[in-house]
């Protein structure tokens, strides 16, 4: 359905979440190295509870591979997520196959992936002014389920 993408995280249990919101929605999850924890690590797979066999996940050694491989195997459009632009995520109408690029804990997106040209464009969750930021697996989970509602929760139950 949809890719979740996730550069360089960091913290066990948000890529654990992150696994048990793939599988609940259909989507993939796709990591991009280095990663800040062993994926046999045991607070990842407590978070990620018995999804994991339910889960479709992939490690890209870096951000070219993971935006390459979703381009070929979805709709070629990336949204990276970031508190670096006025554009809301809800503005966007999301298609089967878009992938969600979320930077890592605590820092976000780097520069670079912003700019990457693989990006389609940059979208921002609002919050209020003083919020400094959502965690990384909240993040993704409401980006997911616009994306999802918003074609029908199509394969949903």
């Amino acid at each position: 359905m949809f890719h979740i993408v996730f550069h360089e995280p960091r913290i066990p249990p948000n890529t654990g979440n992150a696994i048990r919101l793939a599988a609940v929605t259909g989507s993939t999850l796709h990591l991009v190295e280095p990663l800040g924890f062993d994926l046999s690590d045991a607070k990842l797979r407590r978070a990620g509870l018995d999804y994991h066999d339910l889960a479709r996940v992939r490690v890209h050694r870096d951000l070219d591979a993971a935006i390459a491989h979703v381009g070929a195997h979805g709709s070629g459009r990336v949204y990276a997520f970031t508190g670096h632009t006025e554009r809301s995520f809800a503005d966007i109408a999301y298609e089967p196959g878009d992938a969600l690029l979320f930077g890592c804990e605590p820092e976000g997106l780097p520069d670079e992936a912003l700019r990457h040209a693989g990006v389609t464009d940059r979208v921002r969750i609002p919050m209020v002014p003083a919020a400094r930021s959502l965690n990384l697996s909240n993040a993704a989970a409401i980006a997911a389920y616009e994306a999802w509602r918003q074609n029908g929760f199509a394969g949903g139950a």
